[in-house]
């Protein structure tokens, strides 16, 4: 799924260089194993869904390195995920 979000957040970051590409990947991994681990959601690699939810949540953790609230568009939409996911 990584693969699939990184060209993803580069254009939504508007970084065109390859430079970033292990940060960036780090991010998304590390939100991934947070959101399967922690949060118990089972992440569809065919889900857009899953998919954009995953790239705008690693481009708000790239821009806002000293803000641990996560905004309350992302609240509701994990919410949202949580409960179509069965709710566990």
């Amino acid at each position: 799924m990584e693969t699939q979000a990184l060209p993803l957040l580069k254009a939504r970051l508007g970084i065109t260089t390859n430079v970033r590409d292990a940060y960036l990947i780090a991010i998304l991994t590390g939100i991934k194993s947070e959101l399967t681990d922690i949060q118990g959601l089972l992440l569809d690699s065919e889900s857009t869904a899953h998919l954009m939810f995953l790239v705008d949540y690693a481009e708000y953790r790239y821009s806002n390195k000293e803000s641990p609230t996560m905004p309350r568009h992302l609240q509701w939409r994990l919410h949202n995920l949580l409960i179509s996911n069965g709710g566990d």
